[in-house]
């Protein structure tokens, strides 16, 4: 098959409809490799592209039947990366923060595919009635954030551009939910968040942007894999970075499709979630030498304000996808 054939739109009660994501299936006796594991275990967000693949079971069509995909889901990027790390997955996607930690602890993982991002998808965001206008003013004031997520990379690097330092305010770190509750009471001055949580603030709360320098609120996304799993099967890391590169095509030129599955993956509100994917950049790459040289700045930054504790290179990390090869 293909790799831009398409799977037949289809309908069922109380079910998602199937998308016709592109793919291209592994499992003809002529092309299926003989190593194979035996399972894949992959760690998504339901906010990601992942989420479609499980809905969608891309990754059970494109593998043999024998091979067993065991989907665990994770409510943000630094719970998910430590899992990798540990050993209890084989391939996840997370922001552009988590690896970050991750490689300085020592984990061993890999950046196997990139979703780049241009900005727009993350911002901090304060009360619509709040007195506070710029980045300045949130010197003394307190700002929730997941604490080593890109939320957490967005928030340092906007202080940064404003020469403020990290201990000009005062962090409150909270997992998403959580940060979500603390902003709608008042608990916090100002919110670092991203999509979807971040349209829903604006849709619900009428959540109002601190205005961000050019670039500061670009932030790349990453798949990243399991080292072990990546040198003992490399085919099929590569065959799962298709598969995103295939879905990420089809929500590109589906947007209004796109926003229904994402919708009802997450639960969302249509009205948030079509502001969320109004905005949000589909696309699956190689991670490239421009992208590493963007992702070593932010471990220079988390390294200099000694959020990691010593400098790490983040291009030893880097794995070569060639697709189509």
């Amino acid at each position: 098959m293909n790799r831009r054939d398409l799977l037949t739109l289809a309908g069922a009660s109380g079910a998602l409809a199937a998308v016709p994501f592109a793919r291209q299936a592994l499992s003809r006796p002529n092309d299926r490799p003989a190593d194979l594991p035996s399972e894949i275990r992959i760690g998504y967000q339901k906010s990601s592209l992942l989420a479609i693949a499980k809905q969608q079971k891309l990754l059970e069509a494109r593998f043999d039947a024998s091979v067993a995909v065991r989907w665990v889901e994770f409510a943000y990027g630094p719970p998910l990366l430590e899992a990798l790390g540990a050993g209890r997955l084989d391939y996840g996607y997370t922001g552009n923060a988590p690896p970050i930690f991750a490689q300085a602890a020592r984990a061993p993982i890999l950046y196997v595919a990139v979703q780049p991002a241009h900005g727009g998808n993350v911002a901090i965001v304060v009360p619509q009635d709040s007195s506070l206008r710029s980045l300045r003013d949130l010197k003394g004031k307190t700002v929730g954030v997941a604490k080593g997520s890109s939320a957490h990379d967005l928030l340092v690097a906007a202080l940064d551009s404003v020469h403020l330092s990290y201990n000009d305010i005062k962090p409150v770190y909270l997992v998403p939910a959580d940060a979500a509750s603390a902003f709608a009471t008042g608990a916090i001055d100002a919110w670092s968040i991203w999509d979807p949580f971040l349209a829903i603030a604006e849709v619900t709360r009428k959540a109002r942007h601190l205005p961000l320098e050019a670039g500061v609120d670009e932030q790349n996304a990453f798949f990243l894999a399991h080292r072990d799993f990546c040198i003992t099967y490399p085919h099929v890391v590569a065959g799962i970075n298709s598969e995103m590169a295939a879905a990420a095509l089809y929500a590109r030129s589906h947007r209004d499709e796109a926003t229904r599955l994402f919708a009802a993956a997450t639960g969302v509100a249509i009205d948030a979630e079509t502001l969320a994917i109004a905005r949000t950049e589909f696309d699956v790459v190689p991670v490239s030498e421009t992208i590493l040289q963007r992702q070593q700045g932010v471990a220079d930054r988390f390294a200099r304000i000694k959020l990691i504790p010593a400098p790490i290179r983040v291009a030893d990390l880097a794995w070569t996808w060639a697709p189509g090869g």
